[in-house]
């Protein structure tokens, strides 16, 4: 098929920015880039891991470019990256997901900017395709018969990304956030596990409901302090969960039983799904070089940013094999 993209393959040859099995999100990322144009997609798939041959991806035919690629899109004012790629993948192919791990960053020249794409996997979790003026036809195909329908070099990069990953099941996705910003310490008496969230705090609490629906969570853990249970309320709202507080996810039960900790939790962990567990900044790093001591994947003094999040993949067996670092929940910029 012939092809008039003004995206040419010169244009998009930049090679998938990866580290291994860690990715990162900062907070400006387009602070890398003199002109940026920030965007979000993904590698939408449906079938069962443990059964290769059911696994197909979803190719976009967009026929202004008249070429096949991968679903992405512009961030709009006010979204976070997740948020941006789960809305673009609804938009052009009238799906509904549940995202995965984050694949890496593509960048490339569009006239005088720069454009930069992060990729996720998102899972099809509903929906159904309709013809639009940007989308007119999708595909679903087996990973070897997409790669060879793709147009542009960059997005094979993505696909194989994605194809190792989806090679090893997924058991379960943790998302571990660090509670939102709180009024300081020293300007606080009494009781520290009653210390409430502040304006900026409530604003972050807020914006995290928009950065971990499109990960579909289905049930919300805290650590005891208020201000990690008021930095979970909205998220549980929204999606009609409750809370359950527990004094072992938080530095309290870390520093003076950790070996009850740790059971809880691996039991977290091994009940499978897309946990939350807001905690605090002393136990977040910890659990996460502990996790990564035990699995295959290293991880050097991790972040834990407040607000922050780490979207940690295990395997069925529990094993930890991907962590993202979501460094803010706020709009990026």
């Amino acid at each position: 098929m012939a092809r008039r993209s003004s995206e040419s393959d010169k244009d998009r040859s930049n090679a998938l920015n990866v580290t291994g099995r860690f990715q990162s999100i900062s907070t400006r990322p387009a602070d890398e880039f003199r002109r940026c144009t920030l965007a979000a997609g993904a590698v939408l798939w449906r079938g069962d891991p443990a059964e290769p041959d059911t696994v197909e991806v979803a190719l976009i035919h967009r026929p202004r470019y008249d070429d096949w690629s991968l679903a992405k899109g512009k961030v709009d004012p006010g979204e976070s990256l997740p948020q941006t790629a789960a809305r673009e993948i609804l938009e052009e192919t009238g799906h509904e997901v549940r995202l995965g791990k984050l694949l890496g960053r593509v960048t490339y020249p569009v006239a005088d900017r720069t454009k930069v794409v992060y990729y996720f996997t998102a899972k099809v979790t509903g929906g159904e395709f309709t013809a639009n003026d940007e989308v007119d036809e999708i595909r679903w195909l087996p990973f070897t018969d997409a790669r060879g329908l793709l147009s542009y070099d960059v997005d094979r990069q993505v696909l194989d990304k994605a194809a190792k990953r989806l090679a090893v099941p997924v058991g379960t996705r943790l998302l571990l956030v660090r509670h939102a910003h709180a009024f300081a310490r020293h300007t606080w008496s009494g009781n520290d596990d009653v210390r409430p969230l502040d304006k900026k705090g409530r604003r972050q609490a807020t914006a995290l409901t928009d950065l971990l629906a499109p990960y579909r969570p289905d049930r919300i853990y805290s650590a005891k302090p208020d201000r990690c249970v008021a930095t979970a309320e909205p998220l549980a709202a929204r999606l009609g969960l409750g809370i359950e507080s527990d004094v072992l996810l938080g530095d309290e039960g870390w520093t003076s039983a950790m070996k009850e900790s740790k059971k809880r939790y691996r039991g977290i962990i091994a009940d499978g799904g897309t946990p939350v567990v807001v905690s605090q900044g002393l136990t977040i790093p910890d659990v996460i070089a502990w996790l990564s001591a035990e699995g295959r994947l290293p991880l050097h003094e991790p972040e834990a940013k407040k607000a922050s999040v780490w979207v940690l993949t295990f395997t069925t067996d529990g094993e930890l094999t991907g962590a993202d670092y979501l460094a803010s929940p706020l709009p990026v910029k």
